[in-house]
């Protein structure tokens, strides 16, 4: 495979996801450094690193076992959303414009991946 990974829109949205998601982790508690910051900050960087990582591989296969991988840290990254804003860290606007952005990474990321499953 290429490595063009910085031309697909769902890697490049994927940054922007991460980019909010550091942005918004600061005003956590501090007790959550170790916890759910931590964990956010790692699914939201798992989803374009994996992207990444994927594209450079031999194969197809390969590729799409990445994209795999990245939707389920997207999954993760929403269900840790949503315990955020149980626990009142965040604001339903808040989580209202973070999940359009996951809700538009995901469907680009399935795009991809059914694309890819169709050169397999």
């Amino acid at each position: 495979m290429s490595n063009t990974f910085e031309h697909l829109k769902a890697w490049q949205i994927s940054i922007e996801l991460a980019k909010n998601i550091y942005i918004l982790t600061k005003s956590f508690p501090k007790e959550e450094a170790f916890g759910l910051i931590s964990q956010m900050r790692r699914a939201a960087i798992s989803i374009s690193s994996n992207i990444a990582e994927g594209s450079s591989r031999d194969s197809v296969k390969e590729f799409t076992q990445f994209i795999r991988i990245s939707i389920g840290s997207l999954n993760e990254l929403e269900s840790q959303l949503f315990i955020s804003f149980e626990l009142g860290f965040i604001n339903r606007a808040q989580m209202n414009d973070l999940r359009k952005i996951i809700k538009n990474t995901g469907e680009l990321l399935g795009g991809l991946k059914r694309y890819l499953c169709k050169k397999l």
